[in-house]
């Protein structure tokens, strides 16, 4: 089924992995890549094998995040690109820290170590390397959401569902509930230059049972999809193929010939 033309509501990304949303005015898109600075560093659980000089995938248990660690959902963060400047703030208590040198990656390191002292495996560690992405999956890819199967997914929980829940890179508006799945396998043009091709559903973990901000797990939207739609899934996966700046209000929309 041909799907109508959309637009991208907001454009996020997720300095960090497992802190904060980073809303973006705009975000160039590279053949091959993720979202400039997605994913970008992550703290690690306990050792995890992790070698900065040959920079691999490791799935998301190796790191904090929200599917375990549902405290940090009510952290706010904020990361500075030019200066590489992660700030924390959990109520009264803060951190600002350079993540470039040693110092600061170690004052991060034990803001984490004090918050998720009952959750460690062993001593928290920034990781980062050059290039790499800690993303959930081993592909570098762009993660879009349909807010109208978020607004289904409202309906059947009863309650007000945060689309941030979902830590996708694009929200898009305009195609039907669930409408995303139909296009797996097709290239969607975003904005005038971009285009990505869509490679995969994205089942839903834990994590978003989450409240973001509050940090309380209050829903249990994977069950709640299982029981009525046979399946865990929200938001698509896609691959960028060609280049581009992109923004919110821009169209995104099938190209003819998929």
């Amino acid at each position: 089924m041909r799907q109508a033309p959309a637009s991208i509501r907001k454009v996020y990304r997720y300095p960090v992995k497992g802190l904060s949303a980073e809303p973006l005015e705009r975000a160039l898109l590279t053949p091959g890549q993720t979202i400039a600075g997605d994913r970008r560093y992550a703290i690690e659980n306990g050792p995890s094998g992790f070698d900065p000089a040959a920079p691999a995938y490791f799935p998301k248990q190796r790191f904090l995040m929200l599917m375990r660690n549902e405290r940090l959902a009510r952290l706010d963060t904020r990361f500075d690109d030019a200066t590489e400047t992660l700030d924390v703030r959990d109520g009264d208590a803060t951190v600002r820290a350079d993540l470039r040198t040693p110092e600061g990656r170690q004052r991060v390191e034990a803001f984490f170590a004090t918050l998720c002292a009952d959750e460690l495996r062993g001593p928290p560690k920034v990781l980062h390397a050059p290039g790499h992405s800690f993303s959930d999956v081993s592909r570098k890819v762009v993660s879009i959401i349909n807010l109208a199967s978020v607004a289904a997914i409202e309906q059947l929980v009863g309650a007000p569902v945060d689309p941030v829940r979902f830590r996708g890179n694009l929200l898009v508006e305009g195609w039907p509930a669930w409408g995303e799945f139909e296009l797996v396998g097709q290239t969607l043009a975003l904005g005038a230059e971009a285009r990505v091709r869509v490679v995969k559903r994205i089942e839903r973990c834990a994590a978003t049972n989450v409240e973001p901000g509050s940090g309380i797990r209050d829903l249990n939207i994977p069950h709640s999809l299982l029981r009525a739609c046979g399946h865990t899934d929200c938001g698509v996966y896609a691959e960028v193929i060609a280049g581009g700046t992109i923004a919110p209000g821009d169209r995104i929309a099938p190209l003819d010939g998929d």
